[in-house]
């Protein structure tokens, strides 16, 4: 009943911490339902093969025996289904022959732009003056394959232009005879039957492709017209183009996939046991279809950034709640006196606080869970919106997150008052009434012991991750956990620097003409707690703010400044799309090019089995290391690089074995096992310096970035003319140095700003509920000083102004000691960055850290002048008269 009734009686404070602790609930609850959701993909059965009765391809995973078990890990590039095998097979019963390879397709022209150019006929006479970075469709040829055909193809939108101004649409392409395997059946005309002919999918918003038109199809053989004779509907996890099939063995020799009309039995049979094949029944023929483990590596970043939020939302949480429940406390001292004198014991008091806080924690926590029930659908919405999450994420019936939330929330409450509680039952009558004019003793021995060890964590952890592993400290976990010890250190710590950083902000304007400045300075000073109440969130929110979009902003830098140093090449010509190769045509054309040195690299991986236990895959590039020498400089840290052969290897030093000279065991790209020689060491940097092989052991990849340097004495303007023809003959785009720098700069990943700023849109809620809340308690139960200010003297606008400035200059304290947080953790980041050998500048976010802080200000000022404004409203002598 004692709880009850101080709830009705102080119902303002209860009120504040009713809706922080709601708020933070609902957000818990909220993320806590989409993380939910992240945790199984959706169930998807076979899709291009789900009318094969068996489907046989090479094995995809990497499987080594170690004393622990089998490990797995994917293959880069599997390898092809090989003749032999496909003969042994073909006499069990009908076989298809499957082949995956880029086709990218310009639509034909429609309207006036029809009737100016005729669609898909090759003009007699090339255009003068034309852009070399068109595409010319008219004198297009077919060109014999000059390279292995590429296997890994996504589907998407190509932004090179064609000579009609039409974007070409990114396909891929197949034999005829495997459409029925998904199965697609023709919605107009008939299937092709000649090497001019192809059938395309159409899909609702893609290029209105109708039977009759010419277009302009670009395959690893080259660029010709063709004519649509046939279209089938699209089924969603492809665009494709059919060809015939000896037109589409002819451009991909190798074969992707086997479709076997024949018993599984018998296929395993006739293959054995050590064939290097799978063969895929049911629902394992999923595996054979486009980059089967795309929807449960699209959930990975939704996971990670969930996950995040929701860590964060609970961090703020408890601070927030721990800090209104510790400044309602203190507002009380004199209530808990009266108490005390009356008879009333600490423990008394004490299960009073507690219990106040355990309804407070049960009533918001209930509400919170529902209001987080009823935005979970909402966030998913705008994630999916933002591209932060797939088109398909949705919510499942998951019940546990409400659960949790819930029981967090009560804890939360408890937790945040269990210190409080026992503060105010330490305190006897006496000293209660004494200390209800003046803060005094703010800061009890336990808690200078509690701020001491967690600033000692909080500075000793990053000290001994530089000393050991700095790479780790560049890792996402370690920058956003890594603040919340300092940040709980210096807010542990901030009844002793609140009256010194006040007294600095305060230092000018008490030297102005006026009391306002002088007044503010004494007040703060006087005020401990209730500054410091005020400065908490606002510390936590700019800690945070500051940390994250300042270290994702550094590393950015550290990682364009690494591209600025390592390439030194004039001309960088990269696909554009992940996963697809650069034309053959093209590569032939750019290593013919007079007075340039080209150096054509390949993606591929190595695999390499640590410590008997795991297997770890690290991304590799196949070169020339005599041309690769000539467009870059690459951090070298022991060995050459001249030294690369197709018996070498060069690592970096985040490998276990970096001494040159030694021998590693490495599985390639296609599975292959390799030993090679350790030629040299790169430096670790911020992790994009991989492992570099030679074409040989380049796993089957294609060519997927070159890297072109002028001759010294060469004419750059005729190399840059003469890549651009060819780029404009085979549909690739040549750029600058400068212009691949710009493309692949700081600033280019908009999800992970999104995704910032998604997670400190919920922090700046919780610190705006619990900065409102604060000055509304701080400023309500100060009616009888701003009275006896206006019986000074004092007008009602000297006074607002007063109440506004003491609030924005505990925002600056906050403010101040959020910017110290973020500096020091930011100082790490660089640290980190110079010992990894990445000398590159600390970006801190000042338009940021301007809007934040600035709206924390504007906030406050509002959130103390209302209520003061309301009590003003009444005569001065009767609020100084007043009691609580």
């Amino acid at each position: 009943m004692l709880a009850l009734s101080g709830m009705r009686t102080r119902w303002i404070a209860f009120v504040g911490s009713f809706v922080a602790l709601a708020l933070g609930v609902g957000l818990i609850a909220a993320t806590g339902l989409a993380l939910a959701a992240t945790f199984d993909a959706p169930e998807r059965g076979p899709e291009r093969f789900a009318a094969a009765p068996v489907v046989v391809r090479a094995a995809d995973h990497l499987r080594v025996d170690t004393p622990t078990g089998t490990r797995s890990k994917p293959l880069d590039h599997p390898g092809p289904v090989g003749p032999g095998t496909a003969d042994r097979l073909a006499a069990l019963g009908r076989t298809v022959a499957d082949r995956t390879f880029p086709a990218d397709v310009t639509a034909p022209r429609t309207g006036t732009d029809a009737r100016a150019v005729p669609t898909g006929l090759p003009s007699k006479k090339p255009r003068t003056g034309a852009d070399p970075t068109e595409v010319r469709t008219g004198q297009d040829t077919e060109e014999p394959p000059t390279g292995p055909a590429v296997k890994a193809v996504r589907t998407g939108a190509d932004p090179r232009k064609s000579r009609t101004g039409q974007d070409a649409e990114a396909r891929v392409g197949h034999p005829w005879e495997v459409a029925t395997a998904a199965p697609y059946r023709l919605t107009s005309g008939r299937a092709p039957a000649a090497p001019g002919e192809v059938v395309v999918t159409t899909r609702p918003g893609g290029a209105p492709l109708r039977t009759g038109d010419r277009v302009l199809v670009r395959t690893p053989a080259g660029n010709a017209p063709r004519t649509v004779v046939g279209t089938v509907a699209g089924r969603g996890f492809e665009d494709a183009v059919f060809f015939t099939d000896d037109e589409a063995a002819r451009i991909s020799p190798d074969i992707d996939a086997l479709v076997v009309h024949a018993d599984a039995t018998a296929v395993r049979r006739a293959l054995g046991p050590d064939s290097g094949m799978d063969v895929l029944t049911g629902h394992d023929r999923r595996r054979a279809d486009p980059d089967p483990d795309r929807d449960a590596r699209a959930l990975v970043s939704v996971n990670a950034l969930l996950g995040t939020a929701a860590g964060i939302t609970l961090f703020v949480s408890a601070a927030v709640v721990a800090s209104t429940f510790s400044f309602a406390v203190a507002q009380r001292r004199r209530e808990f006196g009266l108490l005390r004198t009356a008879g009333a014991t600490p423990g008394q008091i004490r299960r009073t606080v507690c219990a106040e806080a355990v309804l407070v924690g049960v009533l918001a926590s209930a509400a919170g869970v529902w209001l987080g029930a009823g935005a979970a659908p909402l966030l998913v919405g705008r994630m999916t919106e933002a591209g932060l999450a797939p088109p398909w994420f949705a919510l499942g019936d998951a019940s546990w997150p409400l659960h949790t939330a819930f029981w967090t929330g009560v804890f939360v409450a408890t937790a945040g008052a269990l210190v409080s509680c026992h503060r105010a039952g330490r305190t006897a009558p006496t000293e209660a009434l004494r200390e209800a004019a003046v803060d005094s003793r703010v800061m009890p021995a336990s808690r200078w012991a509690a701020a001491v060890l967690v600033l000692l964590a909080g500075l000793g952890l990053p000290a001994l991750a530089l000393a050991v592993d700095p790479g780790d400290l560049l890792g996402r976990k370690s920058y956003i956990t890594r603040p919340m010890l300092l940040v709980v250190g210096f807010a542990l710590l901030a009844p002793v620097l609140v009256r010194p950083v006040g007294r600095l902000l305060t230092w000018l304007p008490a030297r102005l003409p006026g009391a306002t400045g002088v007044l503010v300075r004494e007040n703060t000073a006087a005020g401990v707690r209730r500054t410091a109440a005020v400065a908490a969130p606002v510390l936590i929110t700019v800690a945070l703010a500051a940390t994250l979009t300042g270290t994702v902003a550094t590393l950015e830098e550290a990682r364009a400044t690494e591209a600025r140093t390592a390439t030194t090449a004039d001309f960088v010509v990269t696909s554009g799309q992940e996963g697809r190769p650069l034309a053959p045509a093209f590569v032939e054309r750019a290593r013919a090019v007079e007075g340039a040195v080209v150096s054509v690299s390949r993606s591929t991986a190595v695999t390499v089995l640590e410590e008997d236990t795991a297997l770890v895959t690290s991304e590799a590039h196949a070169v020339d290391p005599a041309r690769l020498a000539a467009v870059s400089e690459l951090p070298v840290t022991a060995g050459r690089l001249s030294d690369l052969d197709d018996d070498a290897i060069v690592v970096n030093e985040e490998w276990l074995t970096t001494r040159v000279g030694d021998r590693v065991t490495v599985w390639l790209g296609d599975g292959r096992k390799a030993s090679l020689r350790i030629a040299a060491v790169l430096a670790t940097g911020t992790g994009d310096n991989g492992v570099y092989v030679t074409r040989r052991n380049a796993g089957g990849a294609g060519v997927d970035r070159i890297d072109v340097k002028v001759a010294e004495g060469a004419d750059r303007r005729a190399v840059a003319a003469t890549l651009h023809t060819a780029g404009a003959a085979t549909g690739t785009r040549v750029t600058t140095r400068a212009e691949w720098l710009t493309a692949n700069g700081p600033g280019t990943n908009d999800q992970t700003r999104t995704g910032l700023r998604m997670i400190l849109g919920i922090a700046l809620l919780c610190t705006a509920t619990a900065l409102a809340n604060t000055l509304v308690m701080a400023t309500s139960d100060r009616v009888r000083d701003l009275a006896v200010l206006r019986l000074a003297g004092a007008t009602a606008p000297q006074v607002l102004r007063l109440v506004a400035a003491e609030a924005v200059v505990a925002v600056g304290v906050g403010a101040v000691l959020g910017g110290v947080v973020a500096a020091v953790n930011l100082l790490v980041v660089w640290g980190a960055l110079v010992l990894l050998r990445v000398m590159s500048a600390v970006v801190v976010p000042w338009g940021t850290l301007g809007l934040v802080v600035a709206a924390a200000a504007l906030l406050a000022a509002v959130s103390a002048v209302l209520p003061a404004s309301l009590a003003l409203r009444t005569r001065p002598v009767e609020l100084a008269g007043a009691r609580e």
